[in-house]
């Protein structure tokens, strides 16, 4: 009997998926985060200790967070316990508990590792929180989700939360050529091709290794056109009800305050591409016509509310150039908040000062009643006066007068700011008695 043959059911290793086969054996081969897992990084002093603390992993699909996890169990020698919330309940998390304390009392540590922690709810969070305070576990959760958001405030400050990146192209590339000695061939692709590969896997080493095992069984060599064929391009990493929507609109609302049209409209393809609403960034430009330029360009809040009428009339694709059109103008329109700025102290002024009655000259007098009590009395018309302005008091009776808007010098502003210096000057002409001289035009 041949005792080198197989056995009849031993595991073939190239049946086992790249993925697995390739599943770093150490934290140093661990690839794009070194910023963590370096000597001198934070896990890496951690585990030279052998002295691990309770952490979060926040990071993007595929950048190792579930093998880091692994190799902190076996690199301080605690029982690696894993555990998914998508798949786990209260009933789960017993049972491993309980397995902790039995290996506590023998002198076992136990690192119990929660993928998609995030998936607790609340009272399943809170479960964690007596057996991390006496160390009974050491708690690694995984999250794609921002921890500041999904996971409950005790939680957090027993933990410490370290961001994991996207793999960037130097890490990718590193995984590729793992993947072809492991194969023991290269690629069937050629150089651009293999720069597709790199880029269709967005950040995601798992991926890009399925990827590769899609490609591998070619025999003919894939330029990038041929690639694009035989392998699905991944939809982008974009949860329109997560953080990355509000990632993205925070950066299109910034690069449009920063007058950058490239990257503005750089932001609205993202969002685009990744299935965004249009009419939810149609509303946002409204928004930001108002807050962001207002009377710099009194024009920029009509050209983003006939982006979002085209829009509606057109639906997608073609109405989307008019919401990119709006883009561009609102981007390089002048910028002012001098109008959000008044708003805000206007409204501090109104709750400040209460139910003031406005002074009687600016009351209509519809009844003689009110004609009696002085309704209406006095009050000048602007547009028939010699000036086209009266200098009339329109603050309350007895409430001093005061500056909310406050025009900058960009744009059309910059008129409005002259026409108010010449009113103010008019007021004080007539606070001396002198009548004053009439406005420009």
């Amino acid at each position: 009997m041949d005792h080198d043959a197989p056995a009849l059911f031993e595991a073939d290793e190239s049946s086992r998926p790249l993925a697995d086969r390739l599943r770093p054996q150490t934290l140093a081969e661990v690839v794009g985060q070194d910023h963590l897992l370096a000597p001198e990084g934070p896990i890496g002093r951690m585990v030279a200790e052998r002295r691990l603390v309770s952490m979060v992993l926040w990071g993007p699909p595929g950048c190792g967070k579930t093998t880091i996890a692994r190799l902190l169990a076996e690199g301080t020698g605690l029982a690696f316990e894993p555990l998914s919330a998508t798949f786990s309940g209260v009933a789960d998390l017993r049972k491993v508990f309980l397995a902790a304390q039995k290996r506590r009392e023998i002198g076992q540590g136990t690192l119990l590792f929660v993928d998609e922690v995030h998936r607790f709810n609340r009272a399943q969070q809170d479960s964690f929180l007596p057996y991390v305070e006496d160390g009974t576990i050491v708690l690694v959760g995984a999250t794609t989700e921002n921890p500041s958001f999904e996971l409950n405030g005790a939680l957090l400050s027993r933990s410490q939360v370290f961001v994991l990146r996207r793999l960037d192209d130097a890490a990718l590339t590193t995984l590729v050529e793992r993947a072809e000695r492991a194969m023991g061939e290269p690629l069937p692709v050629d150089a651009e091709a293999r720069q597709a590969l790199v880029a269709m896997a967005d950040g995601d080493g798992r991926y890009l290794l399925n990827l590769i095992e899609q490609v591998q069984p070619v025999r003919q060599p894939l330029d990038a056109a041929g690639l694009a064929q035989l392998v699905q391009q991944r939809a982008p990493l974009y949860d329109k009800s997560q953080e990355g929507h509000y990632n993205l609109i925070s950066a299109l609302h910034k690069a449009m305050r920063g007058s950058d049209p490239d990257a503005s409209l750089y932001w609205l393809a993202r969002m685009l591409d990744g299935g965004e609403d249009p009419l939810y960034i149609a509303r946002r430009l409204v928004r930001f016509a108002n807050e962001d330029i207002a009377m710099a360009d009194p024009q920029a809040i009509h050209q983003a509310l006939a982006a979002w009428d085209v829009y509606e009339r057109l639906g997608s694709p073609e109405g989307e150039l008019a919401i990119a059109q709006a883009v561009v103008y609102l981007a390089t329109a002048p910028k002012s908040i001098a109008v959000y700025r008044g708003m805000t102290r206007a409204m501090r002024a109104a709750k400040q000062s209460g139910s003031l009655m406005p002074p009687a000259h600016l009351l209509n007098a519809p009844t003689q009643l009110m004609k009696t009590l002085g309704y209406g009395e006095g009050y000048d018309y602007d547009p028939d006066t010699e000036t086209g302005f009266s200098c009339q008091r329109y603050f309350p009776d007895g409430m001093p007068r005061q500056t909310f808007y406050e025009p900058t010098e960009h744009g059309d502003e910059r008129a409005v700011a002259e026409r108010m210096r010449h009113w103010a000057r008019l007021r004080d002409d007539r606070a001396h008695g002198d009548p004053g001289s009439p406005p420009d035009g």
